[in-house]
């Protein structure tokens, strides 16, 4: 599994959060929201997710783990015949 590097998901994050202050002080400002909804589609791209809010949340939780931490946790959201288990079953 390819990871993305710390440095660039920390930058990535950073920008989405400066964006989405942005865009919450200004909400009828069509040039902000279209650069937070710009900024959280590439941190989608980069945490593989497809939600911005997932993206966010999927962020912090690889920047506060080690690479080793990380792999395991998404080894262990896969079910043993190497496909995603629905929520909420084992």
């Amino acid at each position: 599994m390819l990871l993305p590097a710390k440095t660039e998901v920390a930058r990535q994050l950073r920008h989405y959060r400066a964006w989405e202050r942005s865009m919450l002080a200004s909400p009828t400002d069509v040039g902000v929201r279209a650069t937070f909804e710009d900024s959280g589609y590439t941190l989608c791209v980069l945490m593989g997710k497809r939600c911005a809010r997932e993206a966010a949340d999927a962020a912090e939780r690889y920047l506060r783990t080690s690479l080793v931490t990380h792999a395991q946790e998404q080894a262990d959201r896969l079910s043993p015949s190497g496909r995603r288990t629905p929520s909420g079953a084992a």
